[in-house]
């Protein structure tokens, strides 16, 4: 049924059982697929329904639903230009037709070595370094079409590259691999955060500022001896329409009472 190796079977099977829900292990068990085959392939879909017990047009619903997975074959770096509204207006447009002109290639095509595939990519939630570009998934802060240019030169060369705000550069397919759950031991190389993330952090402490007390009161743990939790009263406390109904009936039984006195 699947061109898969036993080694690639035993590990998506490994990922179901990670998970009370064997079904929730679906998407790194495509990415584990990508890492093998490059892309997502038939075989692939077919093999991560058997092993979770579900049809094959469910798991090509969610494969075709992001677009993290890829029906075509990927180059060994997938190069995504940000030209969404801040990014394309900073210079995303003229740094993503740099590039295609460039490479020889457009949108979701890939260059004649296989070695980048180029996309235009939505929000990659950046906007304070725009205009913005990853690379298999990693961030490349502040381009200029020159610094594009220079990036994707250095790739093909071979090169060693590292990320703005991350490691050092791996390739789409050994990213794919990370995201299915296994380390590559990169992870704590490179900056986590730039300087211009961190300037409202670095105005707080120059003048001293500090985030407000709570005023949340401490929830009732069950164990209180007072008032029973979930009397008429409680309840209304949090709703105005019925704290006038309590009240309406706690005057109406107490005008009773009087009357009784009275008698």
């Amino acid at each position: 049924m699947t061109a898969l190796t036993q080694e690639t079977l035993s590990e998506l099977e490994e990922i179901a059982a990670r998970y009370p829900e064997a079904r929730s292990g679906l998407l790194p068990m495509l990415h584990l697929v990508q890492s093998v085959e490059g892309r997502v392939t038939p075989e692939g879909i077919e093999a991560c329904a058997e092993i979770l017990g579900i049809s094959a047009a469910e798991v090509s619903g969610v494969a075709t639903f992001y677009t993290m997975y890829k029906r075509k074959p990927v180059g060994d770096y997938l190069v995504g230009v940000c030209t969404n509204t801040l990014c394309a207006v900073m210079g995303g447009d003229q740094i993503f037709e740099r590039l295609k002109d460039h490479l020889d290639v457009g949108n979701d095509e890939t260059t004649e070595d296989g070695k980048i595939t180029l996309e235009h990519v939505e929000c990659n939630a950046a906007c304070d370094y725009a205009p913005v570009m990853m690379v298999n998934w990693e961030f490349m802060d502040n381009m200029t079409p020159q610094s594009a240019v220079q990036l994707v030169d250095d790739l093909r060369a071979g090169t060693e590259v590292s990320s703005t705000r991350g490691p050092r550069l791996c390739t789409w397919r050994e990213a794919e691999r990370v995201l299915a759950g296994y380390p590559d031991g990169r992870v704590d190389e490179g900056p986590g955060a730039g300087p211009s993330s961190l300037v409202g952090l670095s105005i707080a402490r120059e003048r001293g500022w500090t985030a407000p007390e709570s005023d949340a009161k401490p929830q009732d743990d069950g164990k209180s001896l007072g008032a029973a939790a979930g009397s008429p009263a409680d309840e209304a406390d949090s709703n105005p329409t019925e704290a006038a109904a309590v009240d309406e009936s706690s005057s109406a039984t107490e005008r009773g009472a009087e009357k009784d006195e009275a008698k």
